[in-house]
């Protein structure tokens, strides 16, 4: 354990935002899963609209700096592909 008290609260700082972008990732692959499953399904509908949830929460990931840009956009580009 670090001795000095920035030290200590750039580790807790650091722990924070672990568990906040683990959240953050953990629900994009959900959304990811869930388009996946609704695109096997042969349901369009159903998929367009977990296209729609799955793309959102990948910008959104983006934007709060939990994914790379160009991350993000190889996701959308293979969700559009199997769409």
């Amino acid at each position: 354990m670090a001795n000095i008290k920035s030290s200590i609260k750039d580790i807790e700082r650091s722990r924070r935002r672990r568990i906040r972008n683990r959240a953050v990732k953990s629900r994009v692959r959900t959304y990811i899963r869930k388009f996946r499953e609704a695109a096997a399904s042969g349901d369009k509908e159903l998929a367009l609209e977990a296209y729609k949830a799955a793309q959102s929460q990948i910008d959104r990931a983006v934007s709060k700096g939990v994914l790379k840009p160009n991350t993000g956009a190889r996701y959308k580009s293979r969700l559009a592909s199997l769409l």
